[in-house]
């Protein structure tokens, strides 16, 4: 994951990498600055001292309108230099070719054959392929040929034709060799900071998606535990308030007795909450995660399973193997499976069920049963979201099949509990059993 000093590196490499000694910053790093900041505006002027240069020189028997308007041409195709080198580039020599054709032997250099340099440096700075700064050497070789056919005529013998030629093709290759490397350099420049900033970007967009990933992934898990606090603790507390409300004429002091459990486990599912609370506000020891998941664990099954029996059901808890010393996030995970498997077996099959919870502890693995013998409950078990873990269809709901006895369904307990045994790796199952009730099983690995 890209850290934000790691992006802000990047993004300072790639400022820097444009960047030119303090000592030469101006005029040559405000004058880059200034056309790259114009493109537009920069080809035009340039365009329009090429047309100038062609439009400058005074008429003489050598230089006629139609060179004068060669000149034009090759000052207009400039204009979409960076766009469309290549093709700038063949319209520029062919321009330069067009005076050879028309005006040899007299022809003579003129001020606007500057297009040809611009139009070399232009397809190797801006070629979509390095390859493409190789056909800059057509222009070399025409210019090299333009040379010949001048010194052919103006010196007739070989050894004074071969050293004048010699000189100036060496002269404009010389150039031309310079005009290359000089667009080289600024292109490969232009590529290192395109790159870097590329890289920045990248390692911005995958923060900010880890980063998504982490508020989602945190989410999730406070809506786990928002979930089992509330869904459990209300669940005891509305069957003690019934019960209260029943037996308050009969048997004052059971009505009594059930009215203190519910203020009993108000009051605990309220300590509940302002842990969760200090969880999500965070800032000391007292509210560390980690501290408060080591509050809830196997030490506390006891207590949990004597609240259920207080609230009414029928609960045999059995555990084999020696208990190990588990993390705390395997502990916080054991004792919510169990509490939610608890509550929901007190919310839909009713007081009447008995339940058998099971808790077998391996050397790598701590196995979990819950099985319920369904009770007299008319309606399904449904893990949260109060429909059901069967939701009823026609009113007579239970654990049968989807003909009119129920229909199997997983509210947000079923998929918390999943949740919550998937994040160490291991497995859950729930599911209607054929002799009635319901089981829950799983295994939590824990090395």
């Amino acid at each position: 994951m890209a850290s934000p000093p790691v992006t802000r590196r990047l993004r300072l490499a790639a400022r820097d990498a444009g960047r030119v000694p303090r000592l030469y910053r101006w005029p040559v790093a405000g004058v880059a600055s200034w056309i790259s900041s114009r493109q537009a505006s920069f080809d035009i002027m340039v365009a329009a001292i090429v047309a100038f240069t062609a439009l400058w020189q005074p008429f003489n028997v050598r230089v006629g309108p139609r060179v004068r308007l060669i000149g034009l041409g090759m000052a207009v195709a400039l204009l979409g230099r960076r766009r469309y080198p290549l093709v700038v580039m063949a319209l520029v020599s062919l321009g330069g070719l067009l005076q050879v054709l028309l005006y040899s032997p007299w022809h003579d250099p003129q001020l606007y054959d500057i297009a040809v340099l611009i139009a070399m440096y232009s397809v190797v700075k801006y070629g979509r392929r390095l390859w493409h700064g190789l056909l800059a050497a057509v222009p070399v070789v025409i210019g090299c040929g333009i040379e010949l056919e001048r010194h052919i005529n103006a010196a007739p013998d070989l050894p004074r034709l071969a050293r004048l030629w010699v000189e100036e093709s060496a002269f404009l290759m010389a150039v031309c060799v310079a005009v290359w490397l000089s667009a080289y350099t600024v292109r490969t420049r232009r590529l290192y900071v395109a790159g870097l900033e590329e890289r920045a970007a990248t390692a911005e967009r995958e923060r900010d998606h880890l980063a998504r990933i982490a508020v989602a992934t945190e989410r999730a898990s406070i809506a786990r535990e928002l979930h089992d606090v509330v869904a459990h603790s209300m669940a005891v507390m509305i069957v003690q308030a019934d019960g209260a409300t029943y037996t308050l004429d009969a048997d004052p002091d059971r009505a009594k007795a059930a009215i203190k459990q519910v203020a009993s486990t108000g009051r605990d599912a309220l300590e509940d909450m302002r842990r969760l609370v200090g969880v999500l506000r965070g800032g000391d020891e007292e509210t560390d995660p980690a501290a408060d998941r080591r509050r809830v664990g196997l030490d506390q099954l006891g207590a949990l399973v004597d609240r259920a029996r207080s609230a009414g059901l029928r609960v045999t808890l059995t555990e084999s193997g020696e208990r190990p010393e588990l993390p705390p996030s395997a502990e916080l995970t054991v004792y919510r499976i169990v509490q939610e498997a608890l509550t929901n077996v007190l919310r839909h099959a009713g007081l009447s069920a008995a339940v058998d919870l099971a808790l077998r502890y391996r050397p790598d693995a701590v196995l979990i049963d819950v099985d319920d013998d369904g009770g007299a409950a008319a309606t399904g078990h449904d893990s949260g979201d109060g429909s059901g873990r069967h939701g009823s269809e026609g009113g007579s709901g239970g654990y049968g099949s989807d003909g009119g006895s129920g229909r199997y369904g997983e509210g947000h307990g079923l998929v918390g509990m999943r949740e919550r045994v998937a994040v160490h790796g291991g497995t859950f199952e729930a599911g209607p059993k054929l002799s009635g009730g319901w089981r829950v099983h799983a295994e939590v690995p824990w090395t």
